[in-house]
């Protein structure tokens, strides 16, 4: 693929000072102007991080557009070492000199998206920086519909009062290294609030009863797949003779009955359409996975939207996968772990239901994953993503979110300086929730996809950490090297799965995904939101890796702490090349570039 950016980058300068002039942009009054500036920082954090480029002594950033004819400028309100900075009112001004911010002209995120896109590349082409400009419309769009909605909307009640479902709908502007967090394309207006967990969505399922020729489905527990969905369609709704009962989500089975495979299994009788049924389903923040308080099973459902980069079907060898996890765990590899760490876990994927027939294809866009719901709804159990979210809702001097909430709430408790209880539950939150993972790929040779939003994290009635779990059947990988004592556990693992990988593959990705999303992308939030330090939290972690992560025999501690530059998954430059980063072998998936590596410092 065709890219400008070359070349080693630079050092990253000191943390520079935060603006106390200017008042923060996310919390401006009109929920637009909000979404404008978070849609813009998210830019302009892809590009920071995946060119290298760094703001001058007059702590403004400054990036040469449109053949250098111009200057893209912004004033850093924050620089992160973890790479979660903030930045002022972004400016466009003719000429390649520096100028006086009063001299540009203020640019929106559209513009400024189209701008990076071709400066980007060596030869843009010119489908995909209107792809890309189009997506950041939508995601703007969307952003301010979220931010007007939250302002407004009064705290919800019932069902919604759980932790678990109050974290996942605290993505308001969504991922904050990615060009068009929010970006949904194809949901309409009425759809988006019924679907949308930031929104406070809710809707009923859709059903489908599948004739038992076409029925294909895989159970790692007691009660067959059928009959796990059977229980949740409930008696209300009569399933024909000699079928089975199929959860689909409302918006794919409205769009499968166009596809003309489907639409023909519909025409024979071979697919009942039995509408929608039950009670209501709330999103979760992966928008496709639904939960509903009471039942003990979430579903992970098809949905053919392209959120984000990708469409969110799910595939085959995603099914075997987390059947197989189920069962390698109680081969007795989970007691070992527990006994280890006992407060760290998998949320299983132990079953799935869908419908196979030559013609659907893979993925076909009818199978379902029903995935266990451990969770009380008065644990305080949170993802990860939704507890460092900002949530630009009020006013003030700073943006809050639940992290915030949940330190400055302890320091008050504690009667200790906030930044030293930041630096405390940091490291409570090291040995509970990194350690376990480290020691799954040390130990038993299973890497895990652990970013932030695949991340849960238990906290006591006080909020410090004291567990944490896993979700994701697309995030297991098997290592090449410990395939003789993985296979003696369970025979046969990893044929249908499609899951060992290379060594080497592994590192990449395990670096960028707990490594840099997670622990790095942790560090900045507590830093960007001045709730702690972030190189007291380095040095604390760099500790932590010498001491009891390398005990793990993971090979990722060692990486993180001398590795003078680490793979980091690059936003903007795999959705400027229109990859879907759910489709094609793992290794190719992504843009891949290597970044600095602050945790490798004195």
């Amino acid at each position: 693929m065709s890219t400008a950016l070359t070349g080693a980058p630079p050092e990253p300068p000191l943390a520079a000072p935060r603006s106390t002039v200017e008042p923060d942009p996310l919390l401006h009054a009109d929920p637009a102007v909000a979404a404008e500036q978070a849609a813009l920082e998210a830019l302009l954090r892809c590009w920071t991080r995946e060119t290298g480029a760094r703001p001058g002594p007059d702590g403004r950033l400054r990036i040469a557009v449109l053949g250098g004819a111009a200057l893209l400028t912004a004033p850093v309100r924050y620089w992160s070492p973890g790479g979660w900075h903030r930045f002022g009112r972004a400016t466009l001004a003719a000429g390649s000199a520096p100028v006086e911010a009063s001299a540009g002209t203020p640019v929106d995120a559209v513009t400024a998206a189209a701008l990076l896109a071709a400066a980007a590349a060596e030869r843009p082409d010119p489908g995909q920086v209107a792809d890309l400009a189009g997506r950041v419309a939508d995601s703007v769009v969307r952003t301010a519909e979220i931010l007007a909605h939250r302002r407004t909307a009064p705290a919800p009640g019932g069902p919604e009062r759980s932790h678990f479902l109050a974290a996942e709908q605290s993505l308001l502007l969504g991922h904050p290294l990615h060009p068009t967090p929010k970006s949904r394309d194809g949901l309409g207006p009425a759809q988006s609030a019924a679907y949308s967990p930031e929104l406070h969505g809710s809707f009923q399922l859709h059903w489908y009863a599948v004739d038992r020729d076409l029925l294909a489905a895989g159970s790692a527990v007691a009660e067959s797949a059928d009959q796990l969905t059977a229980g949740l369609l409930g008696s209300r709704t009569a399933l024909p003779p000699g079928t089975a009962a199929l959860p689909l989500h409302p918006w794919q089975a409205r769009e499968l009955a166009h596809r003309p495979a489907v639409a023909a299994l519909l025409a024979e009788g071979l697919l009942h359409d039995l509408g929608p049924a039950g009670e209501p389903w709330y999103p979760t923040s992966s928008v496709r996975t639904v939960y509903r308080p009471g039942t003990p099973w979430m579903l992970k459902l098809s949905l053919g939207l392209r959120i984000t980069n990708s469409r969110r079907e799910n595939l085959r060898k995603e099914l075997h996968r987390g059947l197989e996890m189920h069962r390698l765990l109680e081969s007795g590899l989970a007691a070992e772990w527990r006994a280890a760490h006992p407060g760290f876990d998998i949320v299983r994927d132990p079953a799935w239901i869908g419908v196979d027939h030559p013609a659907l294809g893979d993925p076909g866009g009818l199978d379902t994953v029903l995935r266990a719901q451990p969770f009380a709804p008065a644990e305080r159990v949170l993802c990860v993503a939704g507890l460092v979210a900002e949530q630009p809702l009020g006013t003030g001097d700073t943006v809050p979110s639940r992290l915030g909430d949940t330190l400055r709430a302890l320091a008050a408790r504690c009667g200790r300086p906030l930044p030293t209880v930041a630096a405390e539950w940091f490291l409570r939150y090291l040995d509970t929730v990194v350690l376990p993972v480290l020691w799954l790929d040390g130990r038993a040779g299973i890497a895990l996809e652990a970013h932030q939003q695949n991340s849960l994290v238990l906290l006591d009635a006080d909020g410090w950490p004291t567990g944490g779990r896993y979700r994701d059947n697309q995030g297991y990988y098997y290592r090449d090297s410990a395939a003789e004592r993985l296979t003696a556990r369970l025979p046969g693992l990893g044929t249908d799965s499609d899951t060992f990988l290379p060594d080497p593959v592994i590192d990449h990705h395990f670096a960028y995904y707990l490594g840099i999303n997670h622990v790095l992308g942790l560090i900045g939030a507590l830093g960007s939101q001045q709730l702690a330090d972030e190189t007291v939290l380095l040095a604390a972690l760099r500790r932590f890796l010498a001491g009891p992560a390398a005990a793990t025999g993971s090979a990722l501690p060692a990486l993180l702490l001398d590795a003078p530059t680490l793979p980091c998954k690059a936003n903007l430059l795999t959705r400027i090349n229109g990859l879907d980063e759910l489709v094609g072998p793992v290794a190719t998936q992504s843009v891949y570039v290597d970044i600095p590596n602050p945790v490798a410092g004195p």
